[in-house]
């Protein structure tokens, strides 16, 4: 067998490998909120996504990527030895392989993006020292870490406490429900369409502006608001109040929160004793709010707030929906293009900084995920819908909403942010809205440092399949 023979079935193989651990880990974050709310079962979660990764991988998904080591490393070293590219590449995608099947294993959601960041800076450092890495890139990228799931988490949080106080602490929230959500699904297309058409549509050459696409996105939006008023007319909701299962009102509780907000004035300009009086107030009425949060959380079990639960639901399968399709569209091309790269240079023998990506390997590539999210996929789809916080399809709509509209604010802005920090971090401002009890900081934890190993981790083990690959193939 020829050397490039070998050498284009190793790249295809490592890049199929690459794919599948992407299904596993990435794209699994797409449908997680979902199936741990109850909008979606797990099986229906994972038909879903399948169908929609690769719908927006295969049929607009780029057909031209700059391959990424363009960004974090010279590339221009390499011109004299082609192969330690090829190697080095290749290593970069077996190394990061074996990183996310390691994360998706113990449930982890790490990001995709950064496990090939650090295994190519593996391997860049290893064979061009320090002075050959893009470090401008690199603090951009840490910066992210802490930009994108913060910003995600208060959006969520925000969203979610609007929910609650237009439509889950009012006097009738099955009425309050069938006004707003034409509103939200105003929004909701809105947003997530000037998302896809800002991005970029890939072999649907477009060329908007963001005035163009914030024009289409609104008629997109009135349309969805106007298919909305109809559908809620047909809605079999309640519009009488139903018995709860609390004595306490939802009422109630708003009208104490707006009393620790005066009270928390009336001690910032007092002093002494009455200072402290005050602060011992506060502290009982914190107290006291806790504890009526807690009784008036599940008000959920009556039957007009299950049915205000289910009308989310699917509101929830619709942001979900196009969560999987935009990720499909620009993000998963865009990890298949390292591997035309390869190809591209074997076939040459010349460096090929940016390839086309053809048809077939879109669709292999989007086979390796579907696959891999269909059997591992369910480990982390179960840490970011249950192991975080507790969702309900209103939790779940606010998280994933969230996360849309933090990842299109960062595109606008330019800035390299991960969907999987936005979505862990969306997860998190909504289970902060019920208070820090609410959320697992066990799971948090793990989560959290499996952010900080992955690319130190990615590029050791990017390394070590280096030099295996060109010990078994030099």
């Amino acid at each position: 067998m020829e050397v490039e023979t070998l050498l284009t079935i190793i790249v295809l193989a490592v890049g199929f490998y690459m794919a599948w651990n992407i299904g596993a880990n990435d794209v699994s974050n797409a449908m997680g909120t979902s199936v741990g709310s109850g909008a979606l079962t797990l099986r229906r979660a994972v038909i879903l996504a399948a169908i929609l990764e690769f719908c927006g991988a295969y049929f607009v998904g780029g057909t031209v990527s700059e391959t990424m080591q363009g960004q974090l490393i010279d590339i221009s070293k390499y011109t004299a030895t082609p192969n330690t590219l090829i190697f080095g590449m290749c290593g970069a995608l077996l190394g990061t392989g074996l990183w996310l099947q390691f994360a998706s294993y113990f449930g982890l959601p790490v990001s995709t993006t950064h496990a090939i960041i650090g295994s190519i800076l593996g391997f860049g450092a290893l064979t061009l020292g320090f002075s050959g890495i893009e470090w401008g890139m690199i603090g951009e990228i840490a910066l992210s870490w802490v930009i994108s799931p913060l910003l995600s988490g208060i959006i969520s949080y925000l969203i979610f406490r609007v929910l609650e106080r237009q439509i889950l602490f009012n006097l009738n929230p099955a009425l309050a429900t069938k006004r707003h959500i034409p509103i939200f699904l105003f929004f909701v297309f809105f947003t997530f369409s000037l998302s896809l058409l800002f991005n970029g549509l890939g072999r649907i050459d477009l060329q908007l502006s963001f005035y163009q696409a914030s024009l289409i996105s609104l008629v997109v939006g009135l349309i969805a608001c106007a298919a909305g008023l109809l559908i809620v007319k047909r809605l079999p909701l309640p519009e009488s109040p139903q018995t709860a299962t609390s004595l306490i009102l939802p009422q109630t509780l708003i009208s104490l929160e707006k009393a620790i907000k005066h009270m928390r004035r009336v001690r910032s300009v007092s002093l002494d004793e009455t200072h402290h009086k005050v602060t011992h107030l506060l502290e009982e009425m914190h107290t006291l709010k806790d504890n009526m949060r807690q009784e008036t959380g599940f008000v959920a079990r009556t039957s007009e707030y299950s049915v205000v639960e289910k009308a989310f639901g699917f509101m929830q399968v619709i942001s979900a929906c196009f969560v999987a399709f935009a990720h499909g569209a620009n993000d998963v091309a865009n990890a298949i293009a390292p591997v035309a790269s390869v190809i591209q240079t074997i076939k040459h023998g010349v460096l090929a900084s940016a390839a086309p990506v053809p048809s077939w390997l879109l669709a292999f590539g989007g086979a390796g995920i579907v696959i891999g999210l269909a059997t591992w996929g369910w480990r982390v789809i179960e840490t970011i819908g249950r192991k975080i916080t507790e969702l309900t399809p209103t939790r779940g709509f606010s998280a994933e909403f969230g996360a849309a509209i933090t990842i299109l604010i960062a595109s606008k802005m330019g800035m390299p942010i991960s969907t999987t920090h936005c979505l862990v971090g969306a997860v998190l401002g909504v289970g902060l809205a019920g208070g820090i009890r609410a959320i697992n900081l066990r799971t948090l934890r793990e989560i959290a440092l499996s952010w900080i190993i992955t690319i130190p981790a990615s590029a050791l083990m990017s390394i070590l399949c280096y030099y295996v690959l060109r010990s078994l193939l030099s």
